[in-house]
């Protein structure tokens, strides 16, 4: 079985944002506007207490990433809720490539990204829609 298989969106989920990048330049602004959402500062001030939403960020920061690298600006990053369960979609307009982890590279030259993402989310998956492609990931708060 795939690491990465077609699965649709969950749902129940409430959308809180959705911030559209056009260059990895604009990464540093999305980190910031994910802590502040989610921990109420743009930077990490607890490290001790911020260990889940620091995931989030980083899966936040690789999707996008991808996204931009592969599926072409603009790309589309939103951020959901349900609960203590917290949702982040990417949206790119590369529908013909499927999100593929990295095989039988050299460790050194990346793209072992999915795989980390995998490994940080509750669940993850993706979807095509109409002229899109949706890469999400859900995790879950810490208590």
């Amino acid at each position: 079985m795939a690491l990465w298989q077609p699965a649709p969106s969950p749902f129940g989920f409430r959308e809180l944002w959705c911030e559209e990048l056009h260059s990895l330049a604009q990464l540093a602004k999305l980190r910031a506007r994910l802590r502040a959402t989610l921990t109420g500062s743009p930077t990490v001030v607890h490290p001790e207490r911020e260990h889940w939403s620091e995931r989030l960020v980083l899966i936040a920061d690789e999707l996008t990433s991808n996204a931009l690298r592969h599926g072409g600006a603009p790309v589309a990053t939103a951020l959901s809720r349900t609960g203590d369960r917290w949702l982040l979609a990417v949206s790119d307009s590369s529908t013909a490539v499927p999100p593929e982890p990295a095989l039988g590279r050299d460790p050194g030259l990346g793209g072992f990204g999915l795989y980390l993402v995998a490994d940080l989310s509750a669940r993850h998956g993706w979807f095509r829609e109409r002229d899109t492609k949706t890469v999400w990931a859900e995790i879950e708060a810490d208590a």
